[in-house]
């Protein structure tokens, strides 16, 4: 289903790879460009509806890319991504013209929502024959599973915050439980499902741009503001605003969220009245709001009244009885965005996920049968492809023998001055041999390349000879033998 044609520009390929993939699993047509100089001519040629683009490229400057992209059409989506994230860096690209801005490295997850809000908000999304609702439950709500008694409670707590029409909502909850789709999920059971639900992440904007993105600006309210802009207040109208990540709100603009909630008013900046607004608030984070109160990191009047409809999430760690029916359920769904045929779990498999302590939650889960779909050519998933980390090895549940947890030696952890992402994959390249004692096959089939691909970057990492000691027979004959049947992706 093509939804828009995208153009990622970005010298790294893995980078490249990862969000060529993503969008393409929802339905975009993609084109790559490595240099400022082949992204020129996919302009021409590929006529992309969204660019998104690197702000350092090899032979030209991502901001002058910027402009000539929107120099040559104004209308053309561009979504600008760093490693080097500061708000002067932001605000220009934003007032150059940019829609989104993007962090390095990223969340996958974050990237997908980002252009899907991109696409929605400048209509670009086709008409498939799907009603809107529809298309959020395929996407959005139907991913909130789960049979047990702490979900059937939650899905009566969201469907009276739907039903009594509740104007203010926290969510708290780990990352991963699903605070998102929480207010996709109370939005879309309500009177409001045909008004907008706007999405924005408070710790992903500087703080001297978050009060723009809300309440919008006048013409002439600051430099190169040529033009009223409405904010996100005002566009979701009759709707819903979902403040994602609240605890890391300024102070400042606390109180000014603080002021539309007790009032239902709010001002543009550079404006001279008040604009009053008719919508649902649900914020959400994953910090202790009490404890920053007592901070005096979060302001106790906003705090309180957040507070008065909340809705906590339990950790899948919490509620494992919900793991069945939720693998279940991604099993359907893989299959349906894979055009795989996979008919179930084995049990083995099973007693495995239900021994991981998910500390990353549904979200987790869900990457971890997605990887286990894309490896496994039968039709149940066994334990060879499932692959969890639990953070000790007591943790690690018996039997399971297919990466449940890395030595302390050869963990990877991000220094505080950054790391080369060419490094963390050289780093994997060589555990997945150490893990299959030089086996290529086995090895590619668990970092999901193709075993081209992996002799490519071992050459280019010097690591032919690595590890040093040489498989068996038996280890090479059996290589050889599975050459043919290795399963292929995109490298």
């Amino acid at each position: 289903m093509e939804t828009g044609r995208v153009l990622v520009v970005d010298d790294e390929n893995l980078v490249c790879w990862s969000l060529a993939k993503m969008l393409k699993r929802i339905g975009h047509l993609v084109e790559i460009a490595n240099t400022g100089a082949n992204a020129r001519l996919k302009l021409e040629s590929f006529s992309p509806d969204l660019v998104i683009l690197d702000a350092s490229l090899p032979d030209v400057d991502g901001l002058q890319f910027l402009e000539e992209c929107k120099a040559k059409d104004n209308n053309l989506l561009v979504i600008i991504m760093t490693s080097s994230f500061h708000s002067d860096l932001a605000f220009q690209a934003f007032s150059l013209g940019a829609d989104d801005y993007i962090g390095k490295p990223f969340n996958i997850d974050m990237v997908e929502q980002s252009v899907h809000k991109i696409f929605v908000k400048k209509n670009l999304v086709k008409d498939v024959g799907l009603p809107q609702a529809k298309l959020r439950k395929k996407y959005e709500q139907d991913q909130l599973v789960g049979n047990c008694p702490s979900m059937v409670e939650l899905f009566k707590i969201m469907n009276t915050c739907a039903q009594q029409d509740c104007k203010t909502i926290l969510v708290l909850g780990e990352s991963g439980t699903g605070k998102e789709l929480v207010s996709h999920g109370i939005h879309n059971l309500s009177a409001r499902k045909e008004a907008p639900l706007i999405e924005v992440n408070c710790a992903s904007i500087p703080e001297n741009l978050l009060e723009n993105e809300l309440f919008g600006h006048e013409k002439g309210a600051y430099t190169d503001a040529g033009t009223r802009e409405v904010g996100v207040f005002e566009q979701a109208e009759g709707g819903t605003v979902f403040l994602d990540e609240i605890g890391d709100m300024p102070l400042n603009m606390q109180s000014k969220v603080l002021k539309v909630i007790e009032n239902r008013k709010f001002r543009r900046l550079g404006g001279a009245k008040d604009i009053a607004t008719d919508v649902r608030i649900v914020a959400a984070t994953n910090q202790n709001l009490s404890t920053m109160v007592s901070e005096g990191t979060f302001r106790g009047d906003l705090f309180y009244r957040l507070n008065m409809m909340c809705i906590t999430l339990i950790p899948l760690r919490e509620r494992k009885k919900c793991i069945p029916s939720m693998v279940e359920y991604f099993i359907d769904r893989l299959n349906s965005e894979y055009g795989r045929s996979v008919e179930g779990i084995s049990s083995e498999a099973l007693r495995v996920l239900m021994a991981h302590n998910w500390p990353g939650n549904v979200r987790e889960l869900r990457n971890s049968l997605e990887r286990a779909m894309m490896l496994e050519k039968g039709k149940i998933l066994s334990t060879d492809h499932i692959c969890v980390f639990p953070g000790s090895e007591k943790d690690r549940p018996e039997g399971c023998h297919f990466g449940c947890s890395v030595p302390a030696a050869s963990t990877i952890y991000l220094p505080a001055g950054g790391i080369s992402i060419e490094e963390v994959e050289k780093e994997y390249i060589k555990q997945a041999l150490s893990r299959y004692d030089g086996n290529q096959t086995k090895a590619a089939k668990c970092l999901g390349l193709t075993l081209d691909t992996l002799r490519y970057r071992r050459k280019k990492f010097g690591l032919e000879k690595y590890p040093e000691t040489p498989p068996d027979i038996s280890t090479l004959a059996a290589e050889s033998a599975d050459q043919d049947s290795s399963q292929v992706f995109p490298g």
